[in-house]
Order: C-alpha cells, then structure tokens, then sequence
C-alpha cells in the first residue's frame, strides 16, 4: 500500500540528511552552525514530507467514506517516475442498456406528444358546427411511442402505437393502438416490398408526417377523400437509384392493394380491395441554393366498398341537413374512384404547397339491395405558403383551403389560416399558434339554421423524443 512505501522512503531520507553532515564534518571539518543548519533543514523536508502523507491519507479516508459499503474495488497501481503506488479505486459500472432479442442491426426507440389548446369556434373549418359542434379544449391531439430497427438480411420494420385513439367505446374517450406497423423489404432500392398497416400513398399533405406540418391540422379536402391508414402490401421504390444516383429522387413509384376498410381492423368488408397508386418526382434540387427543390405528384385510388364502411376515414364529407359535416358511413355499397394532383416549392426559407383532390361515389345494387343514397363527387383543393422570418426560427405561414362535398346545392365550406411557428429545437421541440376563419356557403343561402361564418385559435406544443 502507499502509506508503507513512503514511510521507508522517509525513514531513509531522515537517516540520510542526520547522519550526512556528521560524516561530513568528520571528512571536512564542518564548523558547529553548519552542522545545526543541515539539521534544521533535514526536520522541516520531514515535516513537509509528514504533512503531505498525512493529507494523503485523509483523501483516501474521504473517498472510501463516500463509496457505498458494498461497492467493489480494484487495486491500480501507477508509477510517478520514482516509486510505484497501488492505489484501492472503485470499479466502474456498466451503463444500462436494453438488448434486442433479435438480430437487428439498429433498434431505434423514439415518439412524440402533441398537446393542443383549441378556443372559439372549435373545428369549425372541418364542418363541426351546428349539430357536430365542438366545445374549447385542452386536447392530447398525439401521444406516440414507436420502435423501428434494421435486419443484415435487408428488412426494415417499424411498429408504433398512439395512446390517443379512439377506444371504441365512447367517441368522447381515447385508448392506445396501432398507427403504423409493417415491415419492408429493400434488397432492391428500386423494388420495395412492404406489408402491414400504414398509409395509403395517396396525398401528399396526408403523406407528410404529423410533426413536420406547418399548419396545425391537415385541411379539409385532405381529410374527407384520402384514405388514411390501410392494412395490405406495396410495392415501391426508385427506378433510377442505382443508374443515376444523383437523380434517384426524380422519380418515386408507389403501388398498393389494401382491404379499405381502415386501420386496426381483422377482417375486409368484401372480398374486393382498395387499389392505389402514386408517382412523384424531385425535378431539381440545390439549383437555387442548398434548400431548394421542386417536387410533383399525382395519386389515383379504386375501391369498392360495402355498407357500414366509413369513406371519410380521417375527417367528415356527409353533409348535414344544417349544413354541418359528418362521417360518411356508407348505408349501402358503392364504388369510388379518387385522384389528386400537388406541388412543393422550396426556395431557402420560402414554401409554396398545393394540392387538388376529386372523389367520385357511385351507388352499388348488390343483391338486389339498393345503395341507399345519391351519386356524389366531392372535390377540394388547399394551397399553403410559408416563410422563416428568422432562419430556421421563427415561420409564418397562411392557407387557404376549400371543400366542395357535391351533396346539396351551396354545401361548400372555405377557411382561411394564418400561423405563426417557432422552432426551439427543430421540429423537436416546437410551439405553434393558428388563426382559422372559416365561411359556409349553406349556412349563408340558409339563414335560419344560423351563423355562417366561424373563428377558432389553436395552439400547440410539440416534442419530440
């Protein structure tokens, strides 16, 4: 131990400096205050020398002090040039970690929360007033956690859940379940084949994921004709991945055959399917700067579909006899066929985003059944701009979006957006406030059923994790 060793090296030092000058003086004849001044200097070196090993071993006391009683130690021994020292030092504690079962090559565990404060006219722009009127809220808009990883044998998958779902019970009350979850093989970058729960590539605002909306919500047109989450295979990729690298992103297939009848569902409607397809392309990219792109897209779906099938999956389009929006659950089958056409422009901190949406729903007789309602095409269109007054900061953004559901004469709904988004840290972690106002044209050509024209402000925190 180290309090042995020094205790040699000073006995032997105190030895040495006493017994030195008297040899000294019996060779040279060193005079009485000579001999006396040696010895003085030889006391103080032991008195520095004994000070030192005293502060030495209060350390060692004060660190075994501090330790816990049943911590383990390790002897290390270190070398200052002069001696070697061993020295009792605590053994370093492995940081908890959590091990996947499988082979994954990355297992990566990440969500989000989104919280809303919802005041005034509340939803209106999604046609709840009137008989659908909501009241103002605190709301847990999105509660996400989910799991993606990576296989050597070229799969990918992801699972994820949000714990703001409807539980099925009571519209009023929220419990969790699956939001995405698949898995993707990608040998081929230019032949992607995916199965699960996920999306329907059909829509681009609806594509875009929750946290990087520039709005708050999705509009109007987007969510009464696209399809939402479906369960079913795709195949996709990027034809010019590998022959033009530089150009893989000009051109993105999509083609998926889904049941159609939603999300978190065991069984299909039918025994017939949802078909749907998207093309985009990136024609530019860093042309005007490193932020700077113009991409194109156009989407077509087919579906049939039996009674009790919801086709508004994410918001409303049947039309209320108040002018007010709904759900359309389909009191008989039909046939649907929908395509939609956008476009995003970047250009350092300006975007330009638009999008038109077109829904044709045609009746079915099947077995005799008639389908219980009228022929109808609902159509829709939004177009949204944006600019960073402070880099990567602080954004402001307007929209201006229009519905037309085609079920009664002046049943179009018109609302116009202003927000305002700030980002602390990325779309990690981000505050956001909208001003939406929002007109019905049937409540204007019907008076008596009330206002006709609504104001709402939301406001968000967003984190991401």
């Amino acid at each position: 131990m180290k309090i042995p060793v020094i205790t040699l090296v000073t006995i032997f030092l105190f030895s040495s400096l006493i017994f030195r000058p008297i040899w000294a003086a019996d060779s040279v004849g060193q005079s009485e205050a000579e001999r006396l001044k040696n010895l003085e200097d030889a006391v103080r070196q032991l008195q520095q020398r004994n000070a030192d090993l005293e502060r030495e071993v209060k350390q060692l006391k004060s660190k075994e002090a501090s330790n816990p009683a049943d911590a383990k130690f390790k002897t290390k021994i270190t070398y200052d040039g002069k001696t070697y020292v061993e020295k009792a030092v605590p053994e370093e504690k492995l940081p908890v970690y959590v091990q996947q079962r499988g082979s994954e090559l990355k297992l990566v565990l990440g969500g989000y929360v989104q919280i809303n404060f919802e005041d005034g006219d509340v939803s209106a722009f999604e046609g709840r007033f009137g008989q659908t009127a909501l009241k103002d809220r605190f709301r847990l808009r999105r509660a996400r956690i989910n799991l993606t990883g990576d296989f050597a044998e070229q799969f990918d998958f992801k699972v994820e859940g949000d714990f703001e779902n409807s539980d099925g019970i009571n519209s009023n009350r929220t419990a969790f379940s699956g939001t995405d979850i698949f898995v993707n093989w990608h040998q081929f970058a230019e032949a992607n084949i995916k199965a699960g729960q996920w999306k329907a590539p059909f829509g681009l605002e609806q594509l875009t994921p929750d946290p990087a909306l520039i709005i708050i919500e999705r509009s109007l047109p987007t969510g009464a004709i696209t399809p939402e989450r479906q369960i079913g295979v795709q195949l996709w990729g990027k034809p010019f991945a590998n022959i033009w690298p530089d150009g893989k992103d000009f051109l993105t297939y999509y083609a998926g055959i889904f049941n159609g009848n939603g999300r978190n569902t065991s069984v299909n409607d039918n025994n017939n399917f949802m078909y749907v397809g998207r093309l985009e392309s990136t024609l530019f990219q860093g042309v005007f700067g490193k932020d700077s792109y113009l991409k194109l897209g156009a989407d077509v779906l087919n579906s049939r579909d039996d009674a009790g099938v919801n086709i508004s999956q994410s918001l409303n389009i049947l039309v209320n006899s108040d002018g007010s929006l709904s759900p359309f659950v389909l009191p008989g089958a039909d046939e649907r066929t929908a395509w939609s056409v956008d476009a995003w422009l970047k250009m350092g901190p300006f975007d330009l985003i638009g999008e038109y949406l077109e829904e044709h729903v045609h009746g079915r007789t099947v077995n005799g059944v008639p389908p219980g309602f009228a022929d109808f095409t609902t159509n829709g269109f939004y177009i949204t701009a944006a600019y960073f007054l402070i880099p990567k900061k602080l954004q402001v953004a307007v929209q201006w979006q229009d519905l037309n559901p085609g079920q009664m004469g002046n049943d179009g709904i018109h609302s116009i957006t202003g927000g305002l988004n700030y980002y602390i840290h990325g779309d990690d972690l981000k505050l956001m406030v909208d001003y939406i106002h929002t007109w019905s044209d049937f409540r204007e050509a019907n008076p008596e059923f009330g206002q006709d024209d609504f104001d709402e402000v939301i406001g968000r925190v967003q984190v991401m994790f």
